[in-house]
């Protein structure tokens, strides 16, 4: 007897029971599910959420397996045992199984630790509640490890998992039904709770150095931190743009990042209208503070004056915008509905995000807090939008009358 038939002789033993729904949790994620549309109206389609789920996880991976070799890379660059990769993604310098282990050793755990605990949650809740677990938290597992500092303890990032999956999505019904993006529900609550950890000043270095006397962490500003101190940035703009840079794990490489976004919209798993809105916005707003501090109504002394003078498009080489963008703000659950909503929707992400960058030089980041914002009202942008439409056709309709 092979494997899916002894499941499904062992799901008849579940049936009615508080592990019915988790033995069904197993049985869809392995194989298609029994039960299948044959008679009455109905749409056939070769997508269903555990493979738009799949899809996204999926554009996520070149982008993790960057981040672990990254995390390598600049923990050996911190501690000066390595050069500045030179070739770029050619470079001999960052394509190491030193990178790689140092790497692994520090993400992977990350990785573990939000999919255990996360799908720990979202069982618990399945069974109690005897609804069927759904395979959302398979892309916020992914995303949580990528947005998050490397050295933040486990602890830690344990007890803001627990709060996101049940304040940002259980209470509310479960997938589909939250009004947050769970995996920025999460970074909030790190953001707000442990704030000295999420400010992102230090290099991280491999613990087990300091027992040879190596520091566990190097101080640095990161390239935010530095352009709002008025200082200029240490990296090249290829630098950036390939992602040979500190950062989160997942935030650092916009090409790779921009790749998966053109995946993604080719796939038609995300909206290309959020994207291109976003960074219309980001620009906009990047090109408004570029003319402000050209006319010097702002003193290079002020503390804006760093971020506001960056070139309007470099904000989107640096932080977390472009990661923001292509990831969590075209979550179709929070996210605008309709198609002129998307268009809103995304454009005040990416102008309230520069805008937020600029003005909070304490911690120069603001897609975070943009798209959560914007996850509030877009409900309230869906609405006026089908309003609107309302009242055309109402016109439209008594033009005809008369």
């Amino acid at each position: 007897m092979g494997m899916k038939q002894q499941l499904d002789t062992l799901k008849k033993k579940y049936e009615g029971t508080k592990m019915q729904t988790t033995f069904n949790a197993l049985h869809t994620f392995l194989y298609t599910p029994n039960e299948t549309t044959t008679t009455g109206s109905h749409i056939r389609v070769v997508d269903d959420l555990k493979r738009t789920m799949n899809m996204v996880v999926l554009a996520m991976v070149p982008v993790l397996i960057f981040g672990i070799f990254n995390t390598g890379y600049q923990h050996y660059l911190a501690l000066g045992e390595i050069e500045r990769a030179a070739n770029g993604f050619f470079s001999a310098s960052f394509w190491t199984l030193d990178n790689f282990t140092v790497g692994a050793l520090a993400v992977l755990p990350l990785v573990i630790i939000s999919y255990v605990v996360g799908l720990g949650v979202e069982f618990i809740f399945a069974t109690i509640n005897n609804h069927e677990v759904e395979e959302g938290y398979l892309v916020t597992g992914m995303l949580v490890p990528l947005i998050v500092p490397i050295d933040i303890p486990i602890w830690m990032l344990i007890v803001a998992i627990v709060f996101g999956v049940v304040i940002g999505k259980e209470v509310f019904g479960g997938t589909g039904m939250n009004i947050l993006n769970p995996a920025l529900t999460i970074r909030a609550f790190l953001f707000f709770a442990y704030p000295t950890w999420m400010s992102g000043d230090k290099v991280w270095v491999l613990g087990a150095r300091a027992m040879e006397g190596q520091p566990d962490a190097i101080s640095g500003e990161t390239i935010l931190g530095a352009l709002a101190q008025g200082n200029e940035m240490s990296y090249s703009v290829m630098d950036s743009f390939y992602g040979f840079i500190p950062g989160s794990i997942g935030e650092t490489s916009t090409l790779l990042i921009l790749l998966a976004g053109l995946f993604l919209i080719y796939t038609k798993i995300a909206s290309w209208r959020i994207m291109v809105s976003a960074v219309v916005g980001s620009l906009v707003m990047g090109i408004i503070f570029n003319w402000i501090a050209s006319t010097n109504l702002i003193a290079e002394t002020n503390s804006f004056y760093g971020l506001m003078s960056t070139e309007y498009w470099e904000h989107l080489l640096i932080g977390g915008l472009a990661f923001g963008i292509v990831y969590m703000a075209t979550d179709p659950v929070t996210a605008s509905q309709t198609n002129k909503g998307k268009w809103i929707y995304g454009f005040l992400i990416g102008f309230i995000a520069v805008m937020i960058r600029v003005f909070n030089p304490a911690y120069p980041e603001g897609v975070m807090l943009s798209i959560l914002l914007m996850n509030v009202f877009a409900p309230t942008i869906d609405h006026y939008v089908v309003q609107g439409n309302v009242k055309r056709r109402m016109k439209r309709l008594k033009v005809k009358t008369n």
